[in-house]
């Protein structure tokens, strides 16, 4: 199992910028597709962006696609999710988390472990 810890969220602006980060556990990150998901009040969990276990493939939803960027740094075992432009429909909180194998794409993923999850506000 993996534990994952997400930080970064907050308050911001329409307009600004945030960057989440999650840092992993255990030995399975730097061989795992990670990826990150948003719930917003009153709706299901979303996916947002993934990320295979190399760095090699990024995957995005088609709302967030020319405005969040996915990245991770195995050595850290970190990975990161850089918001701009943000919009007051991206508040949500947002999950960080491990798929089973090691490449994710949109409505294809076997999730092992989610993070807890960190808030993310956008104010208009």
């Amino acid at each position: 199992q993996v534990q994952l810890v997400e930080s970064g969220g907050g308050l911001v602006q329409a307009g600004g910028s945030l960057r989440l980060s999650c840092a992993a556990s255990g030995r399975t990150f730097s061989s795992s597709a990670m990826g990150w998901f948003r719930q917003a009040p009153g709706k299901q969990r979303e996916f947002v962006a993934g990320i295979s276990w190399n760095g090699g493939s990024t995957y995005y939803a088609d709302s967030v696609k020319g405005r969040f960027t996915i990245s991770r740094d195995n050595a850290k075992r970190t990975v990161y999710l850089q918001m701009n432009s943000l919009k007051s429909e991206d508040t949500a909180v947002y999950y960080c988390a491990r798929d089973r194998r090691t490449h994710l794409a949109p409505g294809d993923y076997v999730i092992g472990d989610w993070g807890q999850g960190t808030q993310v506000t956008v104010s208009s």
